[in-house]
């Protein structure tokens, strides 16, 4: 279900931050004024995953920018840090959260992390830096899954709804 509304997000037990482009979504997200209730639900307990533009709202800081951000997870990001939309990539990334096979992971102008806080579970790595990690109940991936056939982070998120008592039907 989309959230556009702080009466749409009081009806999901989880969300997803999608792709996209980080500094609209930041200004849609303060004038809608879903910022503060978003974060709000996510300090509750709720839920969240961000992947690529989604991993960036979510992050503490970006690197070399002054950004706005919702700072649920205590890591720094570095925007379109693998390159621009012409090196994008599918690689085949080893997550042992997820066991074997590697997960096809696609890389779409994807943020990397260049810091994590105490307290953040690195969860993969691609050429040296952080591409998915989850600090308690926020899950960030700088890679698309939803652009795979492979549902297994998918699977992942929603074992980590299920495991806050939350039905696994919303996501």
């Amino acid at each position: 279900m989309p959230v556009k509304s702080s009466r749409d997000l009081k009806e999901v037990d989880a969300l997803i931050v999608p792709g996209g482009e980080s500094t609209t979504v930041m200004k849609l997200l303060d004038r809608f004024s879903l910022d503060r209730p978003i974060v709000a639900r996510v300090r509750a307990g709720m839920p969240l995953w961000g992947t690529c533009m989604g991993m960036i709202v979510a992050a503490r800081e970006v690197a070399e920018v002054e950004q706005p951000t919702l700072n649920l997870i205590d890591i720094t990001v570095r925007r379109n840090a693998f390159g621009r939309q012409n090196e994008s990539a599918e690689i085949d990334l080893p997550i042992a959260a997820l066991g074997d096979p590697p997960f096809p992971a696609i890389f779409i102008r994807a943020p990397w992390i260049e810091r994590c806080g105490l307290g953040v579970e690195l969860l993969a790595q691609r050429d040296g830096h952080g591409v998915m990690v989850r600090q308690g109940n926020v899950l960030a991936t700088s890679f698309h899954p939803e652009l795979s056939a492979d549902q297994r982070v998918h699977r992942y998120f929603l074992g980590m709804l299920s495991k806050q008592g939350k039905k696994t039907a919303a996501a």
